[in-house]
């Protein structure tokens, strides 16, 4: 996994003692997860439990995830996922910590991911939001990305509700 670095930010992989970090960031914050497939966590041990997963899949390489890092406090703000990293296309996947919305950190984060998985040599990379998700929208659109459709789906696997999910997709420029 290539450490990844932006003006203001490191993307770096997550470890144990980042476990802290993710649930008082973001993953207790029912704002934060409200868009997520996954209810905002009630202990840190839940954030642990989840966290040792993330790691176990580092060593299966089924998903990359970054750390998004701040170089000027060392903070941990939020984290990438690349899924399907081993397939034609992968799909990324983003959250980030309510007090670093609207400054332009994920759309930069993004963007670097974006880069390197086009360097590795991905024709497309898709990703997707729901339609409410404005903020997510705008980062994805920031980032060059199409919109190609809109489904109707069950907000999660424990989750009946239907949502609408805008689609997205940005192919390699080097193609």
């Amino acid at each position: 996994m290539k450490k990844l670095e932006t003006k203001r930010l490191r993307l770096r992989k997550l470890t144990e003692d980042d476990a802290l970090s993710i649930f008082n960031g973001w993953a207790n914050d029912p704002e934060v997860t409200k868009y997520l497939t996954w209810e905002p966590h009630e202990t840190i041990a839940t954030t642990e439990a989840i966290l040792t997963s993330w790691l176990v899949a580092y060593q299966d390489e089924q998903t990359v995830r970054y750390g998004i890092e701040s170089k000027a406090t060392d903070e941990l703000m939020g984290m990438i996922d690349i899924v399907k990293f081993w397939d034609d296309s992968p799909v990324v996947g983003y959250v980030l910590g309510r007090p670093y919305w609207n400054q332009g950190y994920m759309t930069e984060a993004f963007a670097v991911v974006v880069a390197y998985l086009f360097e590795l040599g991905y024709p497309k990379i898709f990703i997707e939001a729901e339609d409410v998700n404005i903020g997510s929208n705008s980062v994805i659109k920031k980032n060059g990305f199409e919109f190609i459709r809109q489904e109707e789906r069950p907000r999660s696997e424990t989750e009946a509700r239907l949502v609408k999910i805008n689609i997205y997709q940005k192919s390699n420029p080097a193609d």
